[in-house]
């Protein structure tokens, strides 16, 4: 029978996968606790930095229902449980590592798929949330700005082409009848 401490702890785990976004896996072999400190500030407020157990974690995984990432769990482990938007932790993650060699991106989970350290550093290459939701905005103003001019240009392109057709019967009708003759009444 497992201890209560160690059942406790896998609870933990497991309701921390269970409400997070993303959980990203690192190694953390050769970090300094300031460095880990420093690595826990750059991952912002959405994110927490845990070293683990990996049997336990393991074990919290798999009752949260992600169990792709088995072979990970070796060596060294920590894990960051994202919360929030997981670009900017993606971002902390990919900064902090090439400052600092020795942490090492394992693999993850965002959403329920599993992702490679590759696809994690693909992640953190994206523009963050509030970036894309501006530039999403300024696509949706600029096809509502070119609705309005197409359907302003239809009624004035109408009315150029009614005012051209009006003109042209006027010189056709001025001159197809004759003008008066003034000279054969003297």
């Amino acid at each position: 029978m497992a201890r209560p401490d160690k059942a406790a702890a896998v609870a933990e785990l497991t309701d921390k996968f269970r409400s997070s976004n993303a959980a990203v896996l690192t190694e953390y072999r050769g970090l300094t606790v300031a460095q880990l400190k420093e690595l826990r500030r750059n991952l912002g407020a959405n994110a927490q930095y845990a070293v683990v157990k990996n049997t336990l974690t393991k074990i919290a995984a798999n009752e949260a229902g992600i169990n792709t990432l088995d072979d990970l769990f070796a060596g060294p482990t920590a894990v960051a449980f994202v919360t929030g938007d997981p670009v900017e932790s993606a971002k902390g993650l990919r900064d902090f590592a090439k400052d600092n060699p020795n942490l090492v991106i394992k693999g993850g989970v965002l959403d329920g798929k599993a992702l490679s350290a590759d696809e994690f550093k693909k992640l953190a290459d994206l523009e963050s949330r509030e970036v894309l939701l501006a530039k999403l905005a300024g696509a949706m103003k600029a096809k509502q700005s070119q609705a309005a001019a197409l359907f302003q240009a239809l009624p004035s392109k109408f009315v150029r082409t009614a005012e051209a057709l009006r003109a042209k019967k006027e010189e056709q009708d001025g001159a197809g009848t004759p003008a008066p003759v003034e000279a054969e009444s003297e």
